[in-house]
């Protein structure tokens, strides 16, 4: 294992890279449909919610290896996606439905007298729930929101399975050649761990200074 983390850091520190770029990518994405759909969710508009529902209900009822390649393979006739974009198209449509329900759940937790309030003030609806709400319900949701990030990270290494070399994909280049296959296996578990546990200080951190920042207000 030592062996195969030493002469090999270089090759997996640039498919963690990849890794990272891939993960952020797909996740900025995501959180900006999962931000629309969980306003469709929350629509007085049947034709919006419903869409909602249907998108999220699709989603959330299949596979995220079928989701890539369906991007990657079955829209090749329609259009072509590089390995990069139909990975990260496929994890921002897939994480955007988990991230739609959570963002609608911590909107609808905030009290409805708060809106009554800004609307009584004069502003408009938007205006309300741009600067009232949605500050709120995203300190609410910070917790669910790095659970989902972490589960982005992770899923990230399916997208291996239509050739893109980030670090799942290295790994299993890697272990093809070696014939070792349990302990380069490991190896790029560590690097996942390590990955996850430096996202995970990072989030604490955010979630302190947040706290802080509501108790001073």
């Amino acid at each position: 294992m030592l062996d195969i983390l030493l002469s090999n850091y270089e090759v997996f520190l640039k498919a963690a890279g990849v890794t990272l770029k891939l993960t952020v990518t797909s996740l900025l994405i995501g959180s900006v449909i999962g931000l629309v759909f969980s306003f469709f969710r929350i629509s007085s508009n049947k034709l919006m919610n419903g869409a909602a529902k249907i998108y999220i209900g699709l989603i959330r009822g299949t596979p995220l290896i079928v989701q890539i390649a369906i991007l990657y393979f079955g829209m090749a006739s329609i259009i072509t996606f590089s390995q990069f974009w139909a990975g990260a198209l496929a994890l921002a449509i897939h994480n955007g439905a988990y991230l739609a329900e959570i963002f609608r759940g911590s909107i609808q937790s905030i009290d409805q007298g708060q809106m009554e309030a800004g609307r009584s003030l004069g502003m408009s609806y938007s205006m309300t729930m741009r600067r009232i709400i949605l500050p709120q319900a995203f300190k609410r949701a910070i917790p669910s929101l790095g659970n989902q990030f972490i589960i982005g990270l992770k899923d990230s290494s399916l997208v291996a399975y239509v050739g893109m070399t980030e670090l799942w994909g290295s790994a299993l280049s890697e272990a093809a050649s070696n014939y070792r296959q349990l302990e380069t296996y490991m190896v790029v578990g560590l690097y996942y761990l390590a990955m996850v546990i430096i996202f995970s200080y990072l989030l604490s951190l955010l979630e302190k200074r947040l706290n802080v920042s509501v108790r001073r207000s």
